[in-house]
């Protein structure tokens, strides 16, 4: 079953009524005598399914042309559409990038400071070096009373071991990274034009922003408004 909002009222559709507003998206337009030849049944017998669905907006209908997608159906499934289709640079967020010479005791105030899953390193040139994530900086402090001072290039997973991103990969890309390798950010990188150069960071993806991308979905769903 799936549960329709309508002006305060929670409606639950059958599984025939969902299979009606899946072949006519697949079919549309299509005629009611269609439909009823699709699912081996009468017209009569769709007659109530219909209505129902038209009156929710779900399906639309013209006379001697057939029934197509409602308004209802396009709003409340728009935002997964989006979602689908989205694209790495739409939601990419500002990095937290720190310089290779930074010791490992200031990467940890700024890992702290700015609440950050992962600190980008950057070389002299601005350019991508590599990543240091909390567990690489407790690793290196952990009983070394000398590790403060350590700069974080000698503790960093340097690129091109790093999983990264482009921002034209699509959002479902970093869901499926993130998910394969165990990660909780990943840089968003623009290729040098110069291949001896390393990339230059055009911001990262972090899990934190995609459950709240997720979340809004969400939101936007249940109450079958539009993005």
């Amino acid at each position: 079953m799936t549960h329709i909002r309508k002006e305060g009222t929670i409606i639950q559709l059958s599984s025939r009524q969902l299979e009606l507003i899946e072949l006519v998206k697949k079919h549309a337009p299509v005629t009611g005598e269609q439909l009823a030849e699709y699912l081996g049944v009468s017209r009569p017998t769709l007659r109530s399914d219909l209505s129902l669905l038209v009156m929710l907006g779900m399906l639309d209908a013209k006379p001697k042309v057939g029934y197509f997608l409602g308004n209802t159906f396009r709003a409340s499934h728009e935002p997964l559409q989006r979602f689908n289709s989205m694209k790495v640079r739409e939601v990419q967020g500002v990095p937290v990038n720190i310089p290779d010479s930074l010791s490992v005791h200031d990467a940890v105030i700024t890992l702290f400071m700015e609440n950050a899953d992962t600190l980008l390193v950057v070389n002299e040139d601005k350019r991508f070096a590599g990543i240091v994530t909390p567990k690489d900086l407790l690793k290196i402090t952990l009983g070394n009373a000398g590790a403060a001072s350590i700069p974080v290039s000698m503790v960093m997973t340097r690129y091109p071991n790093i999983v990264t991103l482009a921002p034209d990969e699509t959002v479902m890309d970093a869901i499926r990274k993130m998910s394969q390798h165990q990660v909780d950010c990943l840089p968003v990188l623009m290729p040098s034009a110069d291949s001896s150069q390393n990339p230059v960071v055009a911001g990262w993806v972090s899990k934190s922003n995609l459950i709240a991308l997720l979340s809004d979905i969400a939101t936007a769903r249940e109450l079958g408004e539009p993005e």
